[in-house]
């Protein structure tokens, strides 16, 4: 197996792009819930790419505070008109119906039927997405377009579901690395057909596990694809024994739109990936945006929950509901990029890339400069003059703050040097016995 460095360099990110589009339209036609057979058909599809293991919780199970809820499935749904045509379809657009929706079979006024519609008012042409996962209900979504050209008359209602006690479903894929200590990537895969919120998460995460099985990795990296908040509430309740191995992590939500990349810190703010994403948009994506953490948001928010408290940021593109498209019909296969899918991933693996090749070194001929040319050192970094000087630069770096104290991280920070550039530094230092990894 490759180290990360020899494997970084040589992801060609456009085919991975196109790759992972095609995953998410794979995935796109599924009626997804936070229960239900479309989440377990979604599982399936991932399966393909990482050997996932499938959990099921029963329902009525405690989560803490929380109770997982029966399970929903749904066949077929429909609003007809007094003629007998359908003007809600749920075999059109999964998204015509209200998540979680209860059965019903009936006719009714318009005026009752009213009651029971969502629409976008500002935003007459798309039909909005609407759940009723803890509360028994039942409703239709339509574009307001659409709406305001009911006539009144009878209408048949019809709602094919079923919501009974089953179990609540979740992916896990688990690489064991050199340490115990865990990097968990999370992305919520329960919403039904919605591409950026959040099938664009669950295609890079997948790429990403995929990505690492074939590397040496220094972490061990934990993938959950799980309904969002109730299934990281889950997760929690039932694995805190394994809490205290895990040493940061990101949810991955909304990354395959045009927008800048923003990552939200944990909550204690200084975590591995806190640093380590920072530096690499700093470096990298000038219009990229730090911002901190809040408890409010995707399940960052129950990782980091003060009896939790696990260093797990947020990576985003544009902040959810931040843009028009965001929980709506326009969230589809033309709004999310193949170009942004793959900066996002490559961005996210540089990020795991500084995790991986981070270490504190010590240099181990601390008085004064050692004398880098008789090493045969820069002949080694080639002909070009430019590529010298940068490299003996990051070298002296190196050997300057290499006092067993201070990560290449912290090197690379103060000096301004990419973190790549300084970890090439110390291993030609240390293939020379200059350094050392502490």
């Amino acid at each position: 197996m490759k180290n990360f460095y020899e494997v970084e360099d040589s992801l060609k990110l456009n085919n991975l792009g196109n790759e992972i589009h095609g995953m998410i339209s794979e995935m796109y036609p599924i009626c997804r819930s936070i229960t239900g057979n479309g989440f377990r058909d979604t599982l399936r599809i991932i399966s393909k790419y990482i050997p996932i293991k499938v959990k099921e919780v029963p329902s009525g199970t405690k989560a803490f505070d929380w109770t997982i809820p029966k399970e929903w499935n749904i066949k077929d749904a429909y609003v007809k008109n007094s003629k007998g045509k359908k003007i809600i379809d749920f075999q059109k657009s999964n998204l015509h119906v209200v998540n979680y929706s209860i059965p019903i079979k009936a006719k009714m006024p318009l005026s009752e039927l009213k009651k029971r519609i969502f629409t976008l008012p500002d935003k007459p042409k798309l039909v909005p997405y609407r759940t009723s996962y803890y509360e028994e209900n039942w409703g239709f979504c339509m574009s307001h377009d659409d709406f305001i050209k009911l006539k009144e008359g009878e209408y048949e209602v019809m709602i094919d579901s079923s919501l009974s006690q089953g179990s609540l479903t979740y992916g896990e894929y688990f690489i064991k690395g050199k340490s115990k200590d865990e990097i968990i990537i999370s992305a919520h895969s329960c919403h039904p057909s919605l591409c950026n919120d959040n099938l664009s998460g669950v295609a890079v995460a997948a790429t990403i596990g995929r990505e690492l099985s074939e590397i040496k990795t220094k972490y061990s990296y934990r993938f959950l694809f799980i309904p969002g908040s109730i299934g990281s509430i889950t997760w929690l309740s039932q694995n805190e024994d394994k809490i205290s191995n895990v040493k940061g992590g990101l949810v991955l939500s909304g990354i395959g739109d045009s927008g800048n990349i923003h990552y939200k810190k944990s909550r204690n703010g200084d975590g591995l990936l806190d640093k380590a994403m920072a530096h690499v948009l700093k470096q990298s994506q000038e219009a990229a945006k730090m911002i901190e953490f809040s408890p409010f948001g995707y399940d960052e928010r129950q990782y980091c929950s003060p009896g939790i408290n696990l260093s797990v940021g947020c990576f985003m593109r544009t902040p959810y509901s931040e843009y028009p498209e965001y929980h709506t019909s326009a969230d589809n296969l033309d709004f999310v990029k193949a170009e942004s899918l793959a900066d996002s991933f490559g961005v996210c693996m540089k990020a795991l890339g500084v995790l991986e090749g981070d270490g504190i070194y010590l240099n181990l001929n601390p008085k004064c400069e050692p004398q880098l040319g008789k090493r045969g050192i820069y002949k080694a970094m080639g002909e070009q003059k430019d590529n010298v000087k940068k490299m003996q630069m990051a070298m002296l770096w190196v050997l300057n703050f290499s006092d067993g104290k201070n990560s290449l991280l912290d090197i690379a920070e103060r000096s301004g040097f990419n973190f790549t550039e300084i970890k090439k530094a110390a291993k030609v230092l240390e293939d020379n016995n200059l350094v050392k990894q502490l």
